[in-house]
């Protein structure tokens, strides 16, 4: 497997393979990506995502449903890392805090957020219903 830069024909991979994983599909600028490739294949994904509010965000990270559970998230987090100043913020899903912890990443409690992670944060969990919380948010500081 290879990690790289994403290529502007990588551009309907990239789409695909978000859709496929159910993640957010906005903001998918394929010069912002990298890949993990095998035998010529896309089988990961990953991207910093800068916000207007200067913040930047780990993003998109994704790995074909085929290949999860072989360490290809794995090593597109720790490359996204190795290139980047924190902080660094992500959203997921509740039940993968456990995944980025081992990164290095803390969870935030809704007083720590910046105001564009607070907002996203109380708008996603309203509509998970029953008072759950489906969405968490987690910050990097540096290894």
């Amino acid at each position: 497997m290879i990690l790289r830069p994403a290529r502007e024909s990588d551009r309907d991979t990239i789409r695909r393979i978000v859709h496929e994983v159910h993640i957010n599909p906005l903001n998918l600028d394929w010069r912002r990506f990298i890949v993990a490739e095998e035998e010529s294949q896309i089988v990961g994904i990953g991207q910093i995502k800068p916000h207007g509010d200067d913040t930047r965000e780990l993003a998109s990270l994704a790995v074909i449903p085929s290949r999860q559970g072989q360490g290809i998230g794995t090593a597109l987090v720790r490359a996204l890392l190795q290139d980047s100043t924190p902080p660094l913020y992500l959203t997921c899903r509740t039940r993968l805090t456990s995944y980025y912890v081992r990164f290095g990443f803390v969870l935030l409690q809704p007083a720590e957020m910046p105001p564009y992670y607070r907002r996203l944060s109380r708008l996603v969990n309203l509509f998970a219903g029953g008072g759950r919380q489906r969405m968490a948010v987690m910050r990097w500081s540096g290894p």
